[in-house]
């Protein structure tokens, strides 16, 4: 950061504090992971400077070969790895791919159906505060109270009964497999075509430990920062004859310039993701979720739905602390360094704000190269802050055992290295 230390003082001094930030912190927030140098070298590459509206070899501006030929890369490496017909990968967000498939397959007023943003879903789902569920109608599947897991033959009546034009599968805070095959079932017999959202999943689907959305939905959307160690930014695949569509949708439908350094970055994470060692890394994510999962349980925590088929799982704090809410139990455990969001659980009696429940996931600990043993330790200090009250001599002792650990697994090299290593440690 020679360059931005001379010019910029004060925001290189922001960022080196946020380097130690990270370093010095577990992230177990669900949505979250360590990129690789690489993907960061190409995201801060001169590519920053090129405009290039439009689409490869068919642009808006001259100069733009070398812009043809990253996204070109691109797009190939995105249709290889998740086996799809088309890819568009020009997104600025996951959201913003989800609002161009709706774009190219939806008209105002036509209704969509997602998962109920209380049960776990996303706000692009067709919240009503969000454009999802301002342009279009919006109805909504949920969990079953009892298991607290989705239950198909509940979908379908939901789905046949409401009869949307868009089915949406998929979750931000659904600690369970996701049964696309089902999906797809139900959509054929009702008509309507399927949009699976996998922003969360897309590392364990390519990574072959969860089932695979592609060979059933229409459309397919996913992000690339969470579990599949990319870039902040979405991509949208989708079968072919909707290939005009949904480009249209996103340039001009919904942006303009795409973000060439970030599409960069998208590639390279791709050709990370790519590589064999990518499905050693993705059981691990799963590993890591399932011991954190059950040394919670063991020490009386209960867990929604009862554990994890994924790399997040949500507590449920009334369990053990009934006046505990989850903003202040993310409080606590945010100034021990253990980083978790407080969400809301199904059925949850108290508003988003003051929820009854946190979410932790696995992905960041995982490319640290932290395994069952570091689980085990993390799942004790949990539970020895949710019973803290508060106090500080506890919230010092794990303070201290955090920072410890933290020096053990240092985050990856960060030095444009190009090989994915996620530093696994047997």
């Amino acid at each position: 950061m020679a360059s931005l230390e001379k010019c910029d003082p004060e925001v290189a001094a922001i960022l080196a504090a946020e380097v130690k930030r990270q370093s010095e912190t577990l992230e177990l927030i669900a949505s979250e992971n360590h990129c690789s140098g690489a993907v960061m070298e190409a995201m801060g590459s001169v590519l920053t400077d090129k405009y290039a509206e439009g689409y490869p070899n068919r642009r808006y501006y001259c100069g733009n070969e070398n812009a043809d030929r990253v996204e070109q890369l691109c797009i190939d490496r995105a249709k290889a790895l998740f086996n799809a017909e088309h890819a568009n990968v020009q997104p600025h967000s996951g959201t913003s791919a989800n609002l161009a498939v709706y774009m190219a397959c939806l008209k105002p007023g036509d209704k969509i159906m997602g998962m109920s943003l209380a049960h776990g879903g996303h706000l692009s789902h067709g919240m009503r505060l969000n454009i999802s569920g301002m342009v279009y109608q919006a109805a909504s599947y949920g969990v079953d109270e009892k298991t607290e897991q989705l239950d198909m033959d509940q979908v379908r009546q939901a789905v046949l009964k409401e009869k949307p034009t868009l089915l949406v599968v998929g979750a931000s805070a659904y600690p369970r497999k996701i049964d696309f095959a089902a999906f797809g079932a139900i959509a054929q017999e009702a008509g309507c075509l399927m949009m699976s959202d996998i922003a969360h999943i897309a590392g364990l689907v390519v990574g072959k430990v969860h089932p695979d959305p592609v060979p059933h939905s229409d459309f397919v959307t996913t992000t690339n920062h969470k579990t599949l160690r990319g870039p902040r930014g979405g991509i949208i695949l989708c079968r072919e004859k909707w290939a005009k569509a949904v480009d249209a949708a996103v340039f001009p439908g919904i942006q303009g310039g795409p973000l060439e350094h970030v599409i960069a970055g998208k590639a390279v994470a791709f050709y990370e993701a790519m590589q064999p060692p990518f499905r050693h890394y993705a059981q691990r994510i799963l590993d890591n979720a399932q011991t954190l999962a059950r040394e919670l349980m063991a020490k009386g925590w209960r867990l929604v739905s009862g554990g994890t088929d994924n790399h997040l799982m949500l507590l449920d704090l009334r369990s053990r602390q009934p006046d505990l809410t989850g903003h202040l139990a993310a409080d606590w455990l945010a100034s021990t360094g253990i980083i978790a969001n407080w969400n809301s659980i199904p059925f949850d009696p108290r508003p988003p704000m003051r929820a009854s429940g946190l979410r932790f996931g696995s992905p960041a600990v995982t490319t640290r190269g932290m395994g069952a043993d570091e689980m085990k330790l993390i799942a004790g200090w949990i539970d020895k802050i949710l019973l803290s009250q508060g106090e500080s001599k506890p919230i010092d002792e794990v303070r201290g055992a955090v920072l410890e650990l933290c020096r053990s697994f240092p985050i990856p090299a960060r030095d444009g290295e190009c090989a994915f290593d996620c530093q696994i440690r047997e």
